[in-house]
């Protein structure tokens, strides 16, 4: 048994997530795979398993009772939060992780070719690149854990979307000011609580009204 498979058991309890046994299989050899990578790649700042298993998997798991069905984009996916571990927990929903980064990239291409993954694809572009936003077309929706903007990762999505898109944006302190420039949308704020995490998160839904 994979040392970190307990741990990761309770948190997804924690969260009140039904996963199977083969998904937090995935999901560890997912982190297996981010730890070995980051060695020669810099994937992600945190390098510790264990800090890993709570900042990486269960942050981006925390999100998933809360996401509308449908196909998704995960702009600035970084190593693959958390649009990869979606995609791992949710066989039947397609996917989309782009980032510009080419190492980030390839490290993601190669985990879902060796995983043989057929839900997901890794697009190495700029987010606002015409080409592709014409190439992807339009997502039901689109989520995003790493921008630093809200106003910004709303901006870039609009071409991503449709009339009834959900943007989910993963946040730590809720950006108010933001949000009160963004009264076209409907808002909802979901506090999340993240098991082993003493920081605010919360998920930001935004959908046109």
């Amino acid at each position: 048994m994979h040392p970190f498979y307990q741990s990761l058991q309770q948190g997804v309890k924690a969260l009140n997530l039904e996963l199977s046994s083969d998904v937090l299989d995935h999901l560890l050899k997912y982190q297996d795979a981010l730890v070995l990578w980051n060695k020669a790649f810099n994937l992600t700042a945190i390098r510790d398993p264990k800090e890993m298993l709570v900042k990486h998997l269960l942050d981006s798991l925390s999100i998933l009772p809360y996401l509308p069905e449908g196909r998704l984009i995960d702009i600035g996916t970084g190593g693959g939060m958390p649009g990869l571990i979606i995609a791992l927990c949710q066989p039947e929903r397609t996917c989309v992780l782009l980032d510009s980064n080419g190492k980030k990239i390839r490290f993601l291409k190669q985990f879902i070719a060796d995983m043989k993954l057929p839900n997901v694809q890794a697009v190495q572009t700029r987010v606002e690149d015409q080409e592709h936003i014409d190439k992807l077309g339009h997502f039901d929706v689109i989520t995003s854990r790493a921008f630093a903007s809200l106003l910004d990762f709303v901006s870039l999505s609009k071409p991503y979307m449709h009339e009834h898109s959900v943007i989910a944006a993963m946040k730590g302190v809720v950006p108010t000011e933001e949000l009160a420039q963004l009264s076209d949308y409907q808002q909802q704020v979901i506090q999340l609580k993240v098991p082993h995490l003493d920081e605010q998160r919360h998920l930001i839904l935004l959908s046109a009204s």
